[in-house]
């Protein structure tokens, strides 16, 4: 049935035809197929999503001509084809992909040229979802989608320093900005969810999760918890936020503060007296105060400095690193904004705070070098890991210098 459908939507399709007019092709043959043939198409992807979650794969790359007609999978940080799959055209890759959008994200995708959204496949009674991406790739369609993991670590599985988890607790501190940092694919989204569900567990509160696309959905609790979906439930992450203050919130997850408006809208509702937790896309703490004061208009940066400094709580930047048993496993680095953080933000002394980091492991902060060392001299790590992995090469080779 599968490569009759091909036949169906592909044939007719002038060869003269390429990137967004073929694209506009097949999508008016999508159109005209019956729903048991659209089915069957995302019956077909979904045997791929099934092996993705046999293989513990966090990642698959479908379609485009850069894939070479091959299917590939993120297994424990390494990306590779798995040529057992078989060989799928670009044409094909086109045809399934688009059987995998709504009406509506396919517009989106030929306005934007690339469209997220969350898919979600029941097998066994379970629930599995993914965050996914599409987009043109020399005029073929590309899609990636990650898994979100049904699993929820408990907090205290972290390591977090006591002084942390109260801190990331409501029970113990009604308000402030804690922000989870790290590149993508680095488990922000799983700490803040481990976050979440312990809120959950502990609080008679209302928690509001703005995300892009919603990824873990969280079965209210002692919590009731709401998740509005950007695109679909909201417009963006900054109206979901200005919205949320009129929704008797007692926290605000934003997803990301990815662009100026929505850092100094997460500020502002801060300051409002509410605890706020969002994500950005940095390796330290330090490179994160630096990011979102540079974020801001030279005359507005000191007046952001000192808003920072008041609403700070902290910092929690993080790295998936490889372990020995060819795994991965997770490297933090913690800062607490204490009294002096406060002050060096203030006088825009942020060079001053590694060293706070450096120091102040009786208060729950660690550097990543010395998470990393932690790891190394448990043997999860191998040395080498630990310095490709590091951000401050020199403090690593000082705190490795006997072993190199």
């Amino acid at each position: 049935m599968i490569n009759s459908i091909f036949k169906k939507v592909l044939a007719d399709i002038p060869n003269s035809a390429a990137g967004m007019d073929r694209q506009s092709f097949i999508s008016m043959k999508i159109i005209s197929l019956s729903q048991e043939e659209k089915k069957a198409m995302q019956n077909h992807f979904e045997k791929y999503l099934l092996y993705m979650q046999q293989q513990n794969a966090s990642d698959i790359e479908f379609g485009g001509p850069t894939a070479q007609e091959s299917i590939w999978f993120r297994i424990y940080g390494k990306k590779q084809p798995r040529h057992e799959l078989g060989k799928i055209s670009q044409h094909q890759a086109d045809v399934i992909c688009q059987c995998l959008l709504t009406e509506t994200l396919r517009k989106e995708l030929f306005t934007k040229l690339a469209v997220d959204f969350s898919y979600e496949l029941y097998h066994n009674s379970t629930s599995m979802r993914w965050r996914a991406t599409m987009y043109f790739d020399m005029g073929h369609l590309a899609l990636n989608m990650r898994t979100i993991s049904n699993t929820i670590y408990p907090l205290h599985t972290y390591g977090f320093h006591p002084n942390i988890e109260r801190t990331l607790s409501l029970v113990h501190e009604k308000q402030g900005l804690i922000l989870l940092t790290g590149i993508t694919g680095s488990g922000k989204s799983t700490t803040m969810d481990s976050i979440v569900d312990a809120n959950n567990k502990t609080s008679e509160a209302h928690i509001v999760i703005i995300g892009d696309p919603i990824e873990h959905v969280h079965n209210s609790k002692k919590c009731i918890v709401r998740h509005r979906e950007v695109g679909k439930d909201v417009l963006s992450f900054k109206d979901g936020a200005i919205q949320a203050l009129r929704q008797d919130p007692d926290i605000i997850i934003v997803g990301e503060m990815r662009d100026p408006e929505t850092i100094m809208t997460c500020l502002e509702i801060t300051d409002t007296g509410h605890k706020v937790f969002s994500t950005l896309h940095t390796a330290s703490a330090v490179e994160t105060i630096d990011r979102i004061v540079a974020e801001c208009p030279p005359a507005e940066q000191e007046r952001i400095r000192n808003r920072l400094a008041d609403v700070l709580r902290v910092i929690i930047s993080q790295k998936l690193v490889p372990t020995l048993d060819e795994k991965l496993t997770l490297a933090k680095e913690v800062l607490l904004v204490t009294s002096s953080v406060k002050a060096a933000i203030r006088n825009n002394n942020t060079h001053e705070i590694y060293q706070m980091i450096n120091q102040g492991g009786k208060l729950g902060m660690i550097t990543l070098e010395q998470d990393l060392i932690r790891l190394f001299n448990q043997r999860v790590i191998t040395k080498q890991t630990a310095y490709d992995f590091a951000n401050n090469k020199h403090r690593i080779k000082e705190l490795l210098q006997h072993k190199f």
